[in-house]
């Protein structure tokens, strides 16, 4: 099994070696692996977990200085993508990405216990779930005190928290803390908005990953399936299907692309790169409803069955979508940001990388 490349435009950038070995990984774990459950909470597999940080997988992004191995995000986005294609479920974006980030950005020093990140909102008003919260060794928070925003490095174990899991089975808590009783450092604004940034952007490589192994995995059934004498690709019908759903995929790619690349060159500061995101999690989320409905209808029965590992990759696509902003919220801000731009703001607003 080899992973669609979620950019060829990123590929250049990334050794394939260093590919070649992620995906080597994930592919001998899937091997032997047992069928994972269909519905209930998935647990944090610490021995996979600590294979791959012997490998220096675990803080890619993370600098030298503090252990990581000090590469970027095309290469974590490889990394990503390769787990996604083999139903490897591991908090990987959230750890490196953000959580470390996070740490890193302020000065902190970074160790092998596990982390997610946690942002208290502005207004304090009801949370959403933090993802892996209850598997994980500490809990990066982000808070607003009512003058600033703070940053502390918690330990799991004693935060309040109320169990829950996604439509793949991945953990998703959520959490009581009392932010009036903690210190933390102050972190800026400008960092707070980065995290969110990048928040979004990890579920659009997810998304854009799972859609594009839905697709490849209906090319390869319809062209050995046979039925009423000929290969299921031979239908009219069929290859409509298809083809539709390998636009969709193609245009969330290419819009994601577009984003990550605005986002990586610009160090996260660009005027566009707000649109781009919203542009890239609007293709998305419209692309796993229009994938997953054809991947499904091409495969047919078969493809509603346990066994078969459609469906992995489907409901990923669909959980995902709808973490760190709907589809309609995506739309909408895609929406009032041209609005904001108007007529002569527009093609700028698309075409520029800066």
């Amino acid at each position: 099994m080899t992973s669609t490349d979620l950019s060829a435009g990123s590929a250049p950038r990334v050794d394939t070696d260093l590919v070649a070995m992620m995906q080597s990984v994930f592919a001998d774990y899937d091997r032997t692996r047992e069928t994972p459950p269909t519905n209930g909470r998935l647990g944090l597999d610490r021995a996979l977990w600590q294979h791959l940080d012997a490998l220096g997988l675990i803080t890619l992004t993370t600098p030298e200085r503090w252990g990581g191995s000090g590469a970027g995000w095309w290469e974590s986005m490889e990394l990503l993508t390769a787990a996604v294609v083999h139903g490897v479920r591991l908090p990987l974006a959230e750890h490196d990405l953000l959580a470390c980030w996070a740490l890193s950005a302020t000065g902190h020093p970074v160790d092998d216990a596990i982390r997610t990140l946690h942002v208290v909102t502005r207004d304090g008003a009801a949370q959403l779930p933090t993802p892996w919260a209850g598997e994980v060794d500490r809990i990066v928070l982000v808070w607003f005190d009512g003058e600033r925003y703070r940053l502390a490095d918690l330990e799991a174990e004693g935060i309040s928290m109320r169990p829950g899991h996604n439509l793949i089975g991945e953990p998703r808590d959520v959490l009581s803390v009392d932010t009036g009783a903690l210190a933390g450092d102050a972190v800026s604004q400008e960092l707070v908005d980065q995290l969110a940034r990048k928040s979004a952007m990890v579920r659009a490589v997810q998304v854009c990953a799972a859609v594009d192994r839905a697709v490849e995995m209906s090319i390869d059934h319809v062209a050995s399936r046979v039925q009423f004498g000929r290969p299921l690709a031979r239908f009219q019908a069929i290859q409509n299907l298809v083809a539709d759903a390998a636009a969709e995929a193609a245009l969330a790619r290419a819009a994601t692309e577009a984003a990550l690349t605005t986002a990586v060159e610009s160090d996260w500061s660009a005027a566009t790169l707000d649109f781009r995101i919203a542009t890239a999690r609007s293709c998305a989320g419209h692309a796993a409803s229009v994938v997953t409905r054809n991947a499904h209808q091409v495969h047919g029965a078969i493809g509603t069955t346990r066994e078969h590992r459609l469906h992995e990759v489907t409901r990923a696509a669909l959980a995902w979508r709808s973490e760190c902003g709907s589809v309609r919220s995506w739309d909408e801000r895609v929406a009032a940001l041209a609005v904001t731009a108007g007529a002569r703001g527009l093609w700028p607003l698309i075409a520029d990388n800066g």
